[in-house]
């Protein structure tokens, strides 16, 4: 099969790549939904309660408790399949990387167009005057971060819970998907929307589907891979 997935990639000149959480866990940050997920371990809260909106702006200093612990990983590096998809778009084949992490792991491994639905956990801004801040400035203050220049709330531009996504990413996103020949669905369950829901904008020839589980999407696809998708990156030819 993964001689399939290497003439189907040879074969295309607009490769679009739409991953979630799996792509990443072979950098070491865990997933939400598998067992041993964030979902299924034990917190006072829900994690899906924990990192919504209003519980954002309700108790905040929970809220960064348990983000500093849980959803930071600081140390991470890019995996095979980053560092992979990295090179087919340096080589013309790969034109957009549609992302649902949030670790910033594509761009560290080199690709330029990524496309982040739910935002980043690098990027930080000023709830009152909109200052821009690292991720090193919130892992370097206690409690809630606050703005050094007017003393407001600071927040990862990350799409919590009950807030939607960024029109721009998503007018982008389709547009990118509209026009590839070839989608490469890898490392998500495809249970979140309405990011899941942007797929349906594929019309081209090769879907790809790469996870380690079954997915609603496996029946229409053109390959399936049921492996790690570092491993299958890994055997690709550039």
């Amino acid at each position: 099969m993964i001689e399939k997935l290497q003439a189907a990639i040879d074969d295309s000149n607009y490769i679009v790549f739409f991953g979630g959480a799996g792509v990443s866990t072979e950098s070491g940050i865990p997933d939400f939904r598998s067992t041993d997920g964030l979902y299924n371990q034990k917190y006072k809260y829900p994690p899906e309660t924990i990192v919504s909106h209003s519980f954002f702006m309700s108790r905040t200093d929970e809220f960064y408790e348990f983000y500093r612990d849980k959803m930071i990983f600081e140390h991470a590096e890019p995996n095979a399949a980053h560092k992979k998809l990295a090179e087919l778009e340096a080589a013309g084949k790969v034109k957009a990387v549609v992302t649902q992490n949030i670790d910033g792991l594509h761009q560290k491994a080199g690709s330029k167009e990524v496309l982040e639905l739910h935002g980043s956990v690098l990027r930080n801004y000023c709830m009152e005057c909109g200052k821009h801040f690292d991720l090193p400035y919130i892992m370097g203050q206690k409690g809630i971060p606050k703005c050094d220049a007017c003393g407001g709330t600071v927040r990862p531009d990350v799409v919590l819970y009950e807030e939607g996504l960024d029109s721009s990413v998503i007018a982008k996103t389709v547009d990118h998907i509209s026009h590839a020949d070839m989608l490469i669905i890898g490392g998500t369950s495809l249970a979140v929307y309405p990011a899941a829901g942007l797929i349906d904008y594929f019309h081209g020839k090769y879907l790809v589907v790469i996870n380690m589980q079954p997915t609603p999407r496996d029946s229409q696809a053109d390959i399936v891979l049921n492996q790690k998708i570092g491993e299958v990156f890994n055997s690709i030819r550039v």
